[in-house]
């Protein structure tokens, strides 16, 4: 599945469902997995995918859940995993980021996931996928750097403005309104793009044509003259805008420690 591109459509996926080299990843909530989800999908909670304690929950998992996990999904070098979740993007472009952040690089996201796939009549089906959690050579491999910045990486870059900081919260977040942190406001220098507004509603939440995003975010400063760093409050909204970096061709990296951490502090810099 080398020629599968990163974003791709139900009328694509649908003729491989019954393709072996695939893995389906279903990261939507689990009432709707039990009703209905894609034949052939294995579920994993979205909280499976995140570190979850404070102060910075958004992290990856601990090493050893990270094995549990790759087991659990039947991970191999050889799977493509396609996947997808119900609302448009945030949990799917998270799990992308960790497959990054082990090593796997053959991935595709579902556009407009389960939304899609179900309004536009594709076979859905309430009964559970029967995995072989025993049947997995996948090793994991650390390439977090790659894709992760830390805080205190993140906070020397600022000096001579390295990146390009992507702010996917909301703009009540971004300006300090809505506080969800010890401390609101936004890291000095970022640009805020509000990751819903990546989606469109009336395309069943696919992801805005690519050249209208790229658009939209050269407009706003986030072009390629910089690599770019996206977060939100927990990296599960920016999920969604690290996908879409790397669809843009952009280099991109996830501050997963997000506003919760960085909020949190009280050596921080905030604008």
């Amino acid at each position: 599945m080398e020629n599968l591109p990163l974003i791709i459509e139900p009328d694509q996926l649908s003729p491989m469902l019954n393709d072996e080299s695939i893995l389906l990843v279903d990261l939507c909530n689990p009432q709707n997995y039990a009703e209905h989800h894609i034949p052939g999908a294995v579920h994993v909670h979205p909280s499976e995918t995140q570190h979850g304690m404070p102060p910075a929950p958004g992290l990856l998992p601990a090493m050893e859940r990270l094995k549990s996990l790759v087991k659990y999904i039947g991970l191999t070098e050889t799977k493509h995993v396609v996947v997808y979740d119900d609302e448009g993007g945030g949990w799917a472009g998270r799990f992308i980021w960790l497959l990054d952040s082990i090593g796997h690089k053959h991935y595709s996201y579902l556009n407009g996931g389960l939304i899609a796939w179900i309004n536009e009549g594709y076979p859905v089906t309430s009964e559970a996928t029967a995995i072989n959690h025993g049947q997995t050579d996948y090793a994991i491999t650390d390439t977090s750097k790659t894709s992760t910045i830390s805080l205190e990486d993140l906070q020397a870059s600022l000096a001579d403005a390295r990146y390009n900081i992507w702010d996917a919260r909301s703009p009540e977040e971004y300006r300090g309104e809505r506080v969800a942190a010890m401390r609101s406001g936004h890291i000095p220098g970022a640009f805020n793009f509000e990751w819903t507004q990546a989606m469109d509603a009336s395309r069943h939440y696919r992801l805005k044509p690519l050249p209208q995003l790229r658009a939209i975010l050269n407009d706003l400063g986030l072009h390629e003259s910089k690599p770019v760093v996206t977060h939100c409050q927990t990296h599960h909204r920016s999920g969604l805008t690290y996908l879409i970096a790397k669809a843009l061709g952009l280099d991109v990296k996830a501050y997963a420690g997000s506003w919760s951490e960085w909020g949190n502090r009280t050596d921080t810099p905030i604008e």
